[in-house]
């Protein structure tokens, strides 16, 4: 077994090669946890709990149905855009004058 020293040579630099790569990632990864340390020390502290809020003198507030009855839209020959339509299509719907609940007809779909 002939070993040349250019083998030993080429076998430690690429050693040394490794370590000094470990040592840049290692130098990477404290950098950014340094940053985030910095950037997590700015932040506002989270609210204490005399400043959390709080529920209404009147309890919680509850959903509100209603039966709304939409606008239709305006008939016509020619197609109509949203820029052409009242409201630019955005009209709002109406309070329905009956707010009973609508049921399936018995046999309807």
């Amino acid at each position: 077994m002939n070993i040349a020293w250019t083998d030993i040579a080429a076998e430690g630099a690429l050693g040394i090669g490794l370590i000094v790569a470990g040592l840049v990632v290692v130098g990477i990864l404290l950098g950014a946890f340094v940053l985030g340390a910095r950037i997590k020390s700015r932040e506002p502290s989270p609210p204490r709990p005399e400043e959390q809020p709080r529920l209404p003198a009147d309890g919680p507030v509850h959903e509100a149905r209603e039966h709304r009855e939409p606008d239709e839209v305006p008939r016509s020959e020619e197609r109509l855009t949203p820029h052409e339509m009242p409201g630019h299509g955005n009209m709002p719907s109406r309070r329905s004058a009956s707010q009973r609940r609508r049921r399936w007809a018995e046999g309807g779909s």
